[in-house]
């Protein structure tokens, strides 16, 4: 999880980035806190998805075969 002091130094850059614009320095740390946020959230993303397991009707496990091999991946990094 990204802290609540860059999340709010995006916010801020965001809006001033609409207002005034923003300094050389200020796109490279936007850009930068921008990639953090992303790689975070898609982390958050992943580990949500492993949790998951799709049952039908019936019972029966019908969890998508490539979320089943990210799973196994993931416990056991070394098999692929």
């Amino acid at each position: 999880m990204l802290s609540k002091d860059k999340i709010s130094r995006i916010n801020t850059l965001s809006k001033k980035a609409k207002l005034e614009g923003l300094t050389a320095e200020e796109t490279a740390e936007q850009k930068e806190l921008r990639e953090e946020y992303i790689k975070t959230f898609r982390k958050s993303m992943e580990n949500t998805l492993h949790s998951v397991k799709v049952i039908d009707p019936e019972g029966k496990d019908v969890t998508p075969k490539k979320l089943k091999e990210s799973k196994n991946r993931k416990n056991n990094p070394l098999v692929h």
